[in-house]
């Protein structure tokens, strides 16, 4: 399914106000109901617990990516996104769209928060990107999962005016239907709800490509029941890429005449 989305002052949601605010720099606060900070929204980078820095050596890897690239798509997110980039279809359908990838096994919002705010936005003005991100939320709520994802998509649109933005919908994980696979249709839920109050912001959920009728995943589409397989991305790549690609062919004035 594919919403588009049009501009609005703030998010709102039947479990109470929640604010995204920007400062001059840039930064997003964004706070639930009653001025609680939002802890899905607070960017922090991974603590290196095993000692060989492996995680901030891939961000500055990106940082230098910036330097020397100039994307059209930039990809952003966790696993989902860094695993793509080992798939046939990253060479056959988003390479060729001038991609960066900027994935990272285990991140959470919070890490893709402080990423964007760390230099991975330096140097590119990409035409689209594309978010996948909060699965790896574990210690957080639903709202707060939801509202990590759009405080990102807030900040993107904030240093990247002219872009769109393309959140990709949390997919079902587990063989069965299980508490988890429930939070994440809870955050689509309110990313549909959340999302319309941002500008530029497209959402785009195939979960319902991978959950079958009897509830279950297949091993053939995620083979850990979380992980897609090369036959999972390639069910996800043909509508991406066909949004994608109507997004870059547009011309100035389509785009504009989209954002009002």
């Amino acid at each position: 399914m594919v919403l588009s989305i049009h501009p609005g002052p703030e998010a709102t949601s039947n479990h109470g106000l929640v604010l995204f605010n920007l400062s001059a720099s840039g930064r997003v606060s964004c706070m639930m109901s009653g001025d609680e900070l939002n802890p899905a929204a607070v960017p922090q980078p991974v603590e290196d617990l095993h000692g060989d820095g492996r995680w901030l050596s891939q961000h500055t890897r990106f940082v230098q990516e910036c330097k020397d690239g100039e994307p059209e798509v930039l990809f952003v997110g966790d696993s989902m996104v860094q695993l793509m980039q080992q798939c046939e279809i990253w060479r056959e359908i988003f390479s060729p769209l001038h991609a960066l990838n900027f994935g990272l096994a285990g991140d959470t919002t919070c890490n893709v928060l402080w990423r964007l705010q760390n230099g991975e936005l330096e140097n590119i003005r990409p035409k689209v990107v594309v978010l996948w991100v909060g699965t790896n939320n574990h210690e957080h709520t639903a709202d707060q999962v939801a509202g990590g994802i759009v405080a990102i998509a807030q900040l993107l649109t904030n240093r990247l005016p002219k872009a769109k933005i393309v959140v990709l919908g949390l997919l079902p994980r587990g063989e069965r239907p299980n508490p988890l696979r429930e939070k994440n249709a809870a955050v689509n839920r309110l990313l549909c709800s959340w999302l319309p109050r941002l500008g530029q912001a497209l959402f785009l959920d195939l979960s319902s490509e991978f959950d079958h009728s009897d509830g279950t995943i297949s091993s053939q589409d995620m083979f850990d029941y979380l992980h897609l397989t090369s036959t999972g991305y390639r069910t996800l790549a043909k509508p991406l890429s066909d949004l994608l690609l109507q997004i870059l062919e547009e011309t100035p004035e389509e785009r504009r005449a989209s954002l009002v």
